[in-house]
């Protein structure tokens, strides 16, 4: 499957573009599939969303390629100062994005669709779907609407390994990115409340891809 180019973001510094690249060595076999472009920009937005205070839990990324079929493994959770991955899994797109790849986007209530962009992860609950942690859209047009739509982190049967192995894919959620019912405790637990998810999608356009801002941060604070 040919992926979508994604353009390189502009006035990125050259220091901060050899550190998201040390970054992606550092990761190393565990962030097989994570493109190098799509680490830049949740690195970019992360830094940025830091700066401006939007973003409380230092350190802690997670990045979903939803640009990715989803039989493969699209979601990392990454310790940042550490340069490792915490996990990878699968995860599962809107019902209304397309079917193996997201095509289509919206913030749009009853839309099911994934709605790409930045978010805070809030506090968790116990749902229909066990533990599950609330997420705040950052993006305004884009996923504004997340706590509208009730788009949380959670289990979902159709992310097992099971349903994967039987489909050949996973299934669908009505907008969540929800998670395999064997990884979604430990995943939900390593993004504490305040933490930074990017989900990835060739359409995203964000305020948040600030590369000087980001740069600053970086200089300044190191990737805490």
């Amino acid at each position: 499957l040919r992926l979508t180019p994604l353009l390189p973001l502009p006035a990125v510094p050259d220091s901060l573009r050899r550190a998201v690249l040390v970054l992606h060595a550092a990761l190393g076999i565990e962030a097989a599939g994570l493109r190098p472009e799509v680490l830049e920009r949740a690195c970019v937005g992360y830094l940025t969303l830091r700066q401006a205070g939007r973003i409380q839990q230092p350190g802690v990324l997670a990045v979903a390629d939803m640009d990715l079929p989803s039989f493969e493994k699209r979601l990392w959770v990454l310790d940042l100062p550490a340069g490792r991955v915490l996990h990878r899994s699968h995860v599962a797109h809107g019902r209304g994005s397309g079917r193996l790849r997201a095509r289509q986007f919206s913030n749009v209530p009853k839309s099911a669709c994934t709605s790409l962009g930045f978010y805070c992860t809030q506090d968790t609950y116990g749902g229909k779907h066990g533990l599950s942690r609330r997420l705040r859209g950052l993006d305004a047009g884009q996923n504004s609407n997340a706590e509208a739509r009730y788009v949380v982190l959670h289990a979902a049967d159709y992310v097992s390994a099971a349903y994967l192995q039987a489909h050949g894919q996973a299934g669908y959620s009505r907008g969540c990115p929800a998670l395999p019912p064997d990884q979604y405790r430990a995943i939900i637990q390593s993004l504490p409340e305040g933490s930074c998810l990017f989900v990835s999608g060739p359409a995203l356009e964000s305020k948040w891809l600030d590369g000087p801002v980001a740069a600053r941060q970086l200089a300044a604070r190191g990737w805490r």
